[in-house]
This record gives C-alpha cells, sequence and structure tokens, in this order.
C-alpha cells in the first residue's frame, strides 16, 4: 500500500497490486486524498490519475470521506497497467491562497488471469466431492493433498472438483492446484473420519454372474456425492462400476459381475481404516 504525505496531504493508494480478471477488463482504482493541515482548502483538492501515459480525472466516491476512484477498461490482452497520482490542490496563504501539487510514486496493476478463490468447503471425509471457482482452470490441473494427487474433475475454466483421497483421518493436509502452468495454493484442509458397511460379506460368483452389493454409510453423503474407493487383487475376475454415493443418500447398490475364474479381495478404503470382503468366480 502507497503512503505518502506531503505537508499539507497524505495520498494513499487503497487499491491491491493484483486483482482478479474480469470479462469486461475494467477495474477501479482507488485512492484516499487526506489533508493533514487546516490551511488546505479542501474543497480544492483535484486528484488526478496518469495511467498508461495518459491522464484522467478522478471521481469522488461515495463509499467515504476523501476517497477517489477512476474506473479504467484495459486493453485486451493486457496484463498490467502502470500508473501515479497528481493531487492539485490549495493551501491559504494569507488573504488568499496558493496552488499547490503532490505527485505519488508509481503504481503497478497486475491482473491475476488464473487464480483460486476458494474451496466449497475446508473440511470432509474422504471420497467426498468438493468444488473449487476460480479463474485459468485448465483440464490438466490436479489438486493435491500435501503430495498426494486427488482424483480432479475439470469442470470449466471457473470451476474444479475433486475427491478427498484416501489418506489419513483427524489431520489438515496442504491443498493445492497444480498443472497450468501457474500452482495455487488452497490454504488447509482437514479430513474427517467416516466408516462405511458392505454388504454382503463374501461374494461367490460364476463368469459373467452378477451379484448386488450395497455400501452403506452413517450420515448421508455431502454435496457432490462421495466416491468409495474400491480395489482388488484380482481385476480380471472383477467387473463393477465407479461408486459413488450421492449426495444426500446413505447407501448405494450395484451389481458386480464375474469375469475371469480366481480368488481374491475387495478392498474398500476410508477415513476409518480399511476392510475388505473375499470374493471367489468360479467358471
Amino acid at each position: 500500500m502507497l503512503v505518502l504525505t506531503g505537508c499539507h496531504l497524505q495520498i494513499t493508494n487503497l487499491t491491491p497490486d493484483t486483482v482478479p480478471a474480469n470479462p469486461s477488463q475494467i477495474y477501479t482504482i482507488t485512492a484516499r486524498f487526506e489533508p493533514k493541515s487546516g490551511s488546505i482548502i479542501t474543497s480544492s483538492i483535484q486528484p488526478r490519475i496518469i495511467i498508461d501515459g495518459q491522464s484522467y480525472n478522478m471521481t469522488k466516491a461515495s463509499a467515504g470521506v476523501d476517497l477517489w476512484e477512476f474506473e479504467y477498461q484495459l486493453p485486451a490482452g493486457r496484463p498490467v497497467a502502470r500508473y501515479y497520482f497528481i493531487a492539485d490542490y490549495e493551501v491559504r496563504s494569507g488573504e488568499g491562497s496558493s496552488p499547490q501539487e503532490m505527485t505519488s510514486e508509481l503504481q503497478t496493476l497486475n491482473i491475476a488471469g488464473r487464480y483460486l478463490l476458494r474451496p466449497e468447503a475446508s473440511r470432509a471425509p474422504v471420497g467426498s466431492r468438493v468444488s473449487m471457482l476460480g479463474a485459468g482452470f485448465t483440464p490438466s490441473d490436479v489438486v493435491y493433498f500435501d503430495n498426494t494427487p486427488t482424483r480432479t474433475v475439470f469442470e470449466s475454466p471457473s470451476s474444479l472438483s475433486f475427491f478427498v483421497p484416501a489418506v489419513d483421518a483427524g489431520r489438515s493436509y496442504s491443498l493445492r492446484v497444480a498443472g497450468g502452468g501457474v500452482e495455487l495454493s488452497a490454504g488447509a484442509f482437514r479430513v474427517d473420519a467416516i466408516s462405511f458397511q458392505v454388504s454382503p460379506s463374501a461374494v461367490t460368483l460364476r463368469t459373467g454372474e452378477q451379484q448386488a452389493i450395497t455400501f452403506t454409510i452413517p450420515n448421508p453423503a455431502p454435496a457432490g456425492g462421495m466416491l468409495v474407493d474400491v480395489t482388488t487383487d484380482v481385476p480380471e475376475s472383477v467387473v463393477m462400476p465407479e461408486i459413488i454415493i450421492a449426495a444426500g443418500a446413505s447407501s448405494i447398490t450395484v451389481p458386480i459381475q464375474g469375469g475371469k475364474p480366481g480368488n481374491g479381495s475387495l478392498f474398500f478404503k476410508s477415513s476409518a481404516g480399511e476392510s475388505s470382503i473375499p470374493i471367489t468366480v468360479t467358471r
């Protein structure tokens, strides 16, 4: 923040150095021009802004005393603008007044084309789907919990979502987005514990035969649903769909189909730990 104080006037730039891009490409530059001497004629203060070499009069803001602003439409494709302020004012001198001028230092306004506003939530159990809002997202972006990548879904340049990975519960992780050229930090994310039940407790199938399997959680799934992480040590023997418990639901039933003959297990991960059920596939 620029604070420049002269004999009679103080100029404070209230504009951030970096602002998010917007579709209209219009950005408001705000500054306070505050009299510091009783000899200054307040009504005579006339701030100007010199931006990209052009001079513009600033407008008195309605938000507060001594605040002035200027709306600048940045040319398309420009990521930065440089500017400074000039304040013309008069100071009482004897029975009259004398004109004065004060010039600020050079300022820079950076436009962030890629940024992160916030995640939808700051805590959730393993498997929960969480949305993130921002700008400049790409299909190559991946959300990380510390150094653990998540299953990340690109929804649009302004929206991503991710599923909380199967990490240890009861602690916080550093959340970040990487892969689009500029890494973005999203702060801390806490993983809460949750467990689920699987029914039946064992599965026996013939090749091509199907059987229903039900996953139940103790509380309704959060907004976006909950992904159940399922793996197996006999992948050629098991054919089953992705398991996502819908938002607000507490269970899901999916079909599991027998593939090649084999014996093994289905492994289920949750923030409360891991469990498994045996599976046998015969001809």
